[in-house]
């Protein structure tokens, strides 16, 4: 499964979602993250990694070959937990040619060679998009689309105005609503489109997927121990599910539904 998360303004925590995401997808699928921002990545220096190997020479080798889905694998490297992570260089020139260099030029990219392979689980931070995006060959290609947004008017207003493009990117868009600022049901009533849910606020879990250290021994058990964590592994455990599972709500293909956390406020940290 090739797993898509963007955003379409603003920073409402994509990257560290996409962590998040991946770090509690169920088992016994085999997860690697990519990070695919084209502003620049954000991972390796959160987590002091070295820059290579990482996306550059994953670019490389795809250029150099043909695609093979045990690529990435072979250019990951270990967060702490286990996590494999193919990291975008800071540099933004950088990652944008790396992403060029990736961009689909048949049916299967390198990510959706290793996505379906079985077992497989590919997550992707895509960053904030948009149509001149290099990460959008990545997005259409999408088994799942994830789409991050604050609850704002400004935020929605934006978001409406982009909904009709989304359905037919991926067949499986899925909204999911970060901070304070209009309920899931208002946002779900305005703009036909049901939420997930919403992202809780939880600095201490987000600090630990920045890389930062546990302030307290509440948080150092990682993502499984945050709110963060276990809403992710929710989202993670509903995108796992079989296409039996999916139902139409409101003509809108969704997952089943992630309980919205209670008295919310704030958003997740970028």
């Amino acid at each position: 499964m090739l797993v898509a998360v963007l955003s379409f303004k603003g920073s409402p925590g994509v990257t560290t979602f996409s962590v998040a995401l991946a770090a509690r997808w169920p088992a016994p699928a085999r997860v690697v993250l990519v990070e695919a921002d084209p502003s620049g990545g954000d991972i390796a220096t959160r987590f002091s990694l070295p820059p290579s190997p990482g996306l550059l020479s994953l670019a490389a080798d795809v250029r150099s070959g043909k695609p093979d889905p045990s690529l990435l694998w072979h250019h990951a490297q270990a967060l702490p937990g286990g996590l494999p992570v193919i990291a975008a260089p800071p540099d933004a020139d950088q990652a944008r040619a790396a992403l060029l260099a990736l961009a689909p030029n048949s049916t299967y990219t390198v990510l959706k060679l290793a996505a379906h392979t079985s077992g497989n689980v590919v997550i992707v931070d895509c960053g904030r998009i948009d149509h001149g995006s290099p990460a959008m060959g990545i997005v259409r290609e999408a088994d799942v689309l994830v789409l991050l947004t604050r609850a704002h008017a400004d935020h929605l207003a934006h978001l409406a105005r982009k909904l009709p493009a989304v359905g037919q990117w991926a067949p499986r868009p899925v909204l999911l609503l970060v901070g304070d600022g209009y309920s899931t049901a208002e946002v779900g009533r305005e703009l036909g489109v049901p939420p997930l849910g919403r992202v809780p606020h939880d600095s201490l879990g987000a600090a630990v997927l920045c890389g930062r250290r546990p302030r307290s021994r509440w948080s150092r058990g990682g993502p499984s121990h945050s709110a963060l964590g276990r809403f992710a592994n929710k989202v993670a455990a509903s995108l796992a599910a079989t296409p039996s599972q999916l139902r139409l709500e409101h003509d809108v293909l969704a997952v089943p539904r992630v309980s919205e956390p209670q008295n919310v406020q704030g958003g997740v940290s970028p």
